[in-house]
Parts: structure tokens; sequence; C-alpha cells
């Protein structure tokens, strides 16, 4: 179980209760125009319609999961797995189990439905037949906005604000990496990154000793006056960035050298003299880590403030490596970044280049499904705007607020757009259905609205109230996977109860149709 994937039982669980929702909907308004209907009909009817939409929505569904495996991530890729797997259990249950549970009770006569003046998706047809302008111009400007946002989209993030500020886990943190006291000279800690400094051979960065260079006591002899200062120097500039706390290197031990050769830097011949006295055993403890003379490479231990409020991590390991070349004679291939710290800083570039790769996947992969679901490249072009609309405005939310992409946000536009798109799976299917007795756009919209719009807001309340239960958890990725998400799906909702019809209606895919009301559109 990791970050990510311990979301994956409450996304299953919603998926499936969203499948057996739009399910319990039909069943419900065929018993409502059948009052004479047999069970056996009913429930054959109710999935013999729902079957297709249920499918292909459930096939989107695992194409926007599907992405996460084209990411270098391997918790991402799992969870990707994952739930491929777990949305097609779903489904084959769900048909499996809701028709032959249904089978064994008794019919019921479904309550009468009340006025519905006061419903959502009644007003919102209204209001896409009144108002069919002011939404088209409100969801430009919003695509406009969003790219903006997105354009402003970043990774770097520090795992100490992944938790509330109240947790024992940041307190903690905090306390390790701003108070303990590791230094000689001064009070500084945090997370380890290498710096190596190698030359090779006789084209070493150092210059050669050569007064005494024989096989036998090149060892002793490595130790120049001249390496010594470039690397107490190197070693200072290391030490002054104001995200470095600790450094330790073959410098920090000359530094103890020189206090206790009265403040004088030690010659050639000191330096000689102290390699030949320091006992093996304390060699491996003080030297070897930070020097490997066989390899003319000498290494630097930094330690990073995570908590600095002003660390990018990957603007300071470019400004080390070009300051390294740039300001003490170093070569490019003389200077390498190795460590935790730069691992971590090439997980999070690779979160760019996986957002965008998912993404394209994703809408590639939608519009494929809608081509052959509704064999219209102007119905797929149509079905995918609403769905651009929602992961478009989460995402350049997140480039307005500063929220960066971290291994929990990276999911979001893939989850997303996998399950709003079953909105317009459902909606446009019924809508079809609707044309084909009654072809007038409007008629349809309207009895749209009344039929698989309550279906559609129902799924859609349940998954973001089970995604706002992730507002309650201490991680705070967590919290805004839960937030974004069920913003995502709220505007997914929106969308195509208002731009969708307004789409439909605007041109026409299902043919001329008859004329109607059509004021404001």
């Amino acid at each position: 179980v990791t970050v990510i994937s311990s979301n994956f039982i409450s996304l299953q669980l919603i998926i499936t209760m969203a499948i057996t929702i739009h399910l319990i909907v039909r069943y419900r308004e065929l018993a409502s125009k059948n009052p004479e209907a047999e069970q056996r009909a009913l429930v054959l009817d109710t999935v013999r319609f729902m079957g297709k939409p249920c499918l292909y929505a459930a096939l989107t569904t695992i194409a926007g999961f599907g992405s996460l495996l084209l990411g270098d991530i391997l918790p991402v890729i799992t969870f990707g797995w994952m739930m491929c797997a777990g949305i097609s259990l779903s489904l084959v249950m769900t048909f499996l189990l809701f028709p032959s549970v249904l089978m064994l009770m008794d019919r019921e006569t479904p309550p009468v439905r009340k006025d519905a003046r006061f419903s959502l998706t009644p007003f919102l047809a209204g209001f896409t037949e009144t108002h069919g302008l002011m939404i088209r111009v409100t969801c430009g400007i919003a695509f406009i906005l969003s790219a903006v946002g997105i354009t402003r989209l970043t990774v770097e993030n520090s795992f100490i604000d992944y938790f509330k500020h109240t947790t024992e886990i940041y307190q903690g943190m905090k306390v390790i990496d701003q108070n303990l006291i590791i230094d000689f000279d001064k009070d500084e800690a945090s997370e380890p990154v290498a710096a190596y400094e190698t030359g090779q051979n006789n084209n070493d960065v150092f210059d050669e000793f050569d007064e005494f260079d024989t096989a036998a006591d090149k060892d002793k002899y490595w130790f120049t006056s001249h390496r010594m200062a470039r690397i107490m120097k190197i070693n200072d500039y290391l030490d002054s960035l104001p995200e470095t706390g600790k450094v330790l290197s073959l410098g920090t031990m000359m530094k103890i050298a020189e206090k206790l050769n009265n403040g004088k830097p030690l010659d050639n011949f000191q330096l000689a003299l102290l390699y030949s006295e320091i006992p093996e055993k304390y060699k491996r403890m003080v030297l070897t880590p930070y020097v490997s003379i066989k390899n003319d490479q000498v290494r630097f231990s930094v330690r990073v403030r995570d908590s600095e409020k002003t660390l990018n991590r990957d603007k300071l390991l470019k400004k080390i490596r070009q300051d390294l070349v740039g300001n003490f004679g170093l070569k490019t291939e003389q200077v390498h970044l190795s460590g935790m710290l730069v691992l971590y800083n090439n997980m999070l570039q690779s979160l760019f280049r996986s957002q965008i790769l998912t993404l394209g996947v994703v809408i590639l992969a939608l519009m494929g499904m809608f081509m052959i679901l509704f064999k219209s490249l102007k119905i797929a072009c149509i079905a995918i705007v609403p769905n651009l609309l929602s992961i478009g405005v989460v995402l350049g939310l997140m480039g307005w607020l500063n929220i960066p992409l971290d291994m929990m946000t990276i999911t979001i536009a893939a989850i997303s757009v996998g399950i709003a798109v079953d909105d317009t799976i459902h909606y446009i299917h019924r809508f079809k259905s609707e044309m084909t007795m009654d072809p007038n756009y409007v008629g349809a919209m309207h009895r749209s609205h009344g039929s698989i719009g309550h279906a559609m807001y129902y799924t859609s309340v349940t998954i973001i109230i089970g995604f706002s239960i992730l507002v309650l958890s201490n991680f705070i990725p967590s919290i805004y996977f839960g937030l974004l998400t069920g913003l995502a799906m709220f505007i997914a909702l929106m969308a195509s109860l208002t731009l969708l019809p307004q789409l439909l209606i605007l041109i026409k895919p299902f043919g001329p149709g008859a004329q109607g009301n059509s004021e404001g559109i």
C-alpha cells in the first residue's frame, strides 16, 4: 500500500455505486412508465438499455486510469493497473449481481414523483435553453484562464509541507531540520545531497605533486596544499548557500587540522606527515567517505534545508553545477551530482512529462471510443469539450493558486476525465434515443434532463461526497486530491447539463430536427 494506491478502495466503491445508480434510476423510470410490466421484463429492459453506455463509460474510465501506465513512477503505474482491474470487476459484478438480486425481490410501485420545479436538472434545462450565448462565452473565458493557469504549474514542493502544521510528523521534522545541532561551529541540518568533483588521471583538475611521486608514496603525497585550498573554497561556497545546512567534506577535516596548527594552513610536508600518522582505522572513518585517491575523486556531502521556503531543488542543483564549473575552473564532466535530493528532483521533473503524456493519451483514447460508440466525428468532438473543460479548470486553478504537482495531484487529470466522461456518454446516448422518438432538439434536451439527468446528478453528488471525505486526512496531497477531484466532478456535471446540450442544439449532429423554441440559443 502506497500513498497513491491507498485511495483504491474508495475509488472503486465510488465507481461501482455510480454504475449501480444509473441502473436504479433507469429501472424506476421504466417501472413508472410501465406499471403493468412484469419484474423480469423491467429488469431485462434496464440491463439491455444501460449495457452499452455503461460498458463504454467503464472503458473510458479504464482508459483514463490506463494512461497512468505511461508514466515513469512505479507507484503511479501500479495504481493504474489496480484501477483498470478494479473497474472491470465492478462492471461485471454490477451487471451480474444487481439484476440477479432484483429478480429475487417483489416488484414495488415506485413513489409518485413530486413537482420538480426546484430540482436542479429542470432548472439547468431551462437555463440552457434561454442563456445559450452566456454559457458559451463563460466556458470560452474559462478555457482561456485555464490555459494561462496551466502554464503556471510547478512541481517544486517540500516533503515537510505534505503534513499539517499541527501533526507530530511536521513538528518533529521541523525540529530535526532546523534545530538539531550537528555542526562544529553552528546550528544547521536537513536532507542530504552529494556533489562529486572528479578528475581523470593526468587530466586531474588538481595539480600533481611531482617531487615525491612514487608508487609507494602516491597516497601520502596526494594531499597537497593546492588541492586542499580548492576543496576548502568549494566547501565554504556550498556552506554559504541559504538552502544548505551541514556540509561535510575533506575541507571540514582540514579546518579542524588548521585550528590545531594555530590557525595556519598545512603545507605539503605536514599534510603528508599527517596522512602517514593517522591509523588505518580512523582513515576509514574520516577520509574514505570523502576522498577516493585511487579514482582522484573528492566528495562533498551537503544537507539541504527541506523546510526552507525559498527552496527550489531544480534551481539549486543547476546553480551548484554552474558555479562549480564557472567559478572554480572545473569541467562539466568533472562535476557529478547524486543522492536522494537529485533522485527526488528528477522524479518531480518527470511529473511534467507524465502529465502531458497522460492527458494526450487520455484525449486520444476518448476520441477513439466516442468515434466507435457514436460513429460520428462531429459528436466525438462535441463530447470531448465538457471533459476538457473540467480538467482544464482544475489544472488551471492549481496553477493560479500555486498548488504544485506531486504524486497525488498528478493523477487528478486522468481520474477526473475518466470518471467525468461517464456523464457525457450517458447523456448523449439518452439524447440520441430521445431524438429518435421526437426529433426536436430542445424537447430532447428537456426529456434527457428529466431522465438521465437525475442519474447524472445522483452519481456526481455521490462521487463528490466520497472524495470530500479526504479533507479529514492529515496528509496535504490527499486533501488536495479529494477537493480538486470533487471540483472536477462538479464542473463536469455542470458542463454536461449546460454546455453539452447547448453544443448539441447549436451544431445539430443528429440532423436538422424539428423546429422548437430556441430563444437565446
